[in-house]
């Protein structure tokens, strides 16, 4: 072994960085709170009926392209991804529901007259994916290894995503279809860089679809954790870490990596941060929230557009300016009356999650951070029946999931802050704090490798990855400064 290393979190991003410092030799100890590995990408019994319910994350549009799972052998610890005809359905309420596919040209023709507009949109990303991947999933601040095919992304990532939308389509389904992709920024789509996100997203879909593990999320996390315990690594469940001493119970590490947010981080360092550094994390702003709910139906979601019944993810929300209004109001702390819903039909993609004909659904809604309105999850069903008339009669059991309880069960989503920190154009650029080395913290040999670190939020590992490969040059920095003698 070249060296000790410490993790401090199991979820994705954790068990990346794990994966990567076991693999360069060093022997790895990952700490995990909770009595199970997986934070945002796990499974369990969550109906309490024998299904499997994702617990955090459901659909995967990152985990396919992402260039640490692709390079791991995944699929020889059993990880299987699983796509369905249609990787997103976007219905309206006054004609046939727009959606999108991994074929650029179908999806494109099946807008209408915004068939060309899509094309122009996407057909560039599309094609440069594989040089653009590396980049997008990494530090903004850094010379990228693609610059001309990041470049022009660039050109379209920097608008609002509602000004793009406005100058690129003319119908509504192309325009809704593009807000659906850019709400997952949790930004008002005024805002620079929104449009960044209807791209990638857009993107990914036609490049290498929107798939989900078989199994389970769960599944992603089961095999980055055996890839780990090939290498030597282990993973000790139920070792909570609330001070930078408790890490001894790993031994000595000549490097930690924290797959904590800067709130945990604080708590964790307390008067070992520089004041200047501890003064920047907090000012670091958390996000809006994610209400979680899921379903057991007697059966299919009975959607209006029949077509829906293949798309392994359906965006609700209604028309762009719906969304932008539901998106703006979220941001500004209020309750929208038809919130913008992300909802999965896994097993679309992979069946048998349920038995006997029964599905699960997966869905939650943007909200306020730390909202802790009860009505939401009735919004939520509202939303979902707009579209499919009939389906609370196929309701046979409802969870709710507020953000007080996301966070109770995961502490790095602050306030049901999903993705790590509010993707502000400055948090974006900055991940999270001003930095040549945004994983690097002021203490040695102590680095972070959450979603509040570049590339952010998502289930692909890149954040731990990155973090490892920065802590993998520091402690050979530190080797060669060492006195020899």
């Amino acid at each position: 072994m070249i060296g000790r290393a410490t993790v401090v979190g199991a979820g994705p991003n954790g068990l990346s960085a794990a994966v990567v410092l076991a693999r360069a030799g060093l022997e790895v100890t990952v700490l995990e709170a909770r009595d199970g590995i997986g934070g945002g990408a796990a499974s369990s019994d969550l109906l309490g009926t024998g299904v499997i319910t994702d617990v955090g994350s459901a659909v995967h549009p990152f985990g396919v392209a992402s260039p640490l799972f692709t390079a791991l052998p995944l699929e020889r610890h059993g990880l299987r991804w699983r796509h369905g005809p249609v990787a997103l359905g976007h219905p309206l309420d006054d004609g046939p529901a727009a959606l999108l596919t991994t074929d650029l040209a179908e999806t494109a023709a099946g807008l209408g007259r915004d068939e060309a507009a899509w094309r122009a949109v996407f057909a560039g990303p599309v094609r440069r994916w594989e040089a653009l991947v590396p980049d997008l999933l990494g530090p903004l601040l850094r010379v990228p290894a693609s610059p001309l095919a990041l470049a022009s992304f660039g050109l379209r990532a920097a608008w609002p995503a509602s000004a793009l939308s406005r100058a690129a389509f003319r119908g509504e389904p192309a325009r809704a279809l593009f807000a659906g992709l850019a709400a997952h920024a949790l930004q008002p789509q005024h805002h620079p860089l929104t449009a960044a996100f209807g791209v990638l997203f857009g993107a990914a879909a036609h490049a290498t679809g929107w798939p989900v593990p078989a199994g389970g999320a769960g599944a992603v996390t089961r095999a980055l954790a055996a890839e780990l315990e090939q290498h030597g690594g282990r993973v000790l469940t139920g070792h909570t870490v609330r001070d930078l001493r408790d890490l001894a119970v790993a031994g000595e590490a000549d490097v930690t990596l924290l797959d904590l947010t800067p709130r945990q981080l604080l708590a964790v360092a307390g008067d070992a941060l520089p004041p200047k550094y501890a003064s920047a994390l907090r000012r670091w702003r958390y996000g809006p929230a994610a209400h979680k709910v899921d379903y057991l139906l007697d059966g299919p979601v009975p959607w209006r557009d029949e077509r829906l019944a293949g798309a392994v993810t359906v965006h609700l929300g209604g028309t762009a300016a719906e969304i932008a209004a539901a998106e703006d109001a979220v941001v500004r702390g209020r309750h929208p009356e038809r919130p913008f819903v992300l909802l999965a039909q896994q097993d679309v993609a992979d069946p048998g999650r349920a038995p006997g004909g029964q599905r699960v659904v997966w869905a939650y809604a943007h909200t306020p951070n730390s909202s802790d309105d009860t009505s939401t999850a009735d919004r939520v069903d509202a939303q979902v029946e707009r579209f499919a008339p009939g389906f609370r009669d196929r309701v046979l059991r409802r969870v709710t999931t507020p953000p007080a309880a996301l966070e109770a069960g995961n502490a790095n989503l602050v306030g049901g802050d999903v993705g790590g920190g509010a993707l502000t154009v400055r948090q974006q650029v900055f991940r999270p704090v001003v930095s040549t080395n945004p994983y690097a913290t002021p203490l040695e040999g102590v680095f972070l490798c959450s979603a509040a670190t570049p590339p952010g939020g998502g289930v692909h590992g890149m954040c731990g990855y990155h973090a490892a490969r920065a802590a993998l040059v520091d402690l050979s920095r530190r080797r060669r400064q060492r006195p020899s003698g």
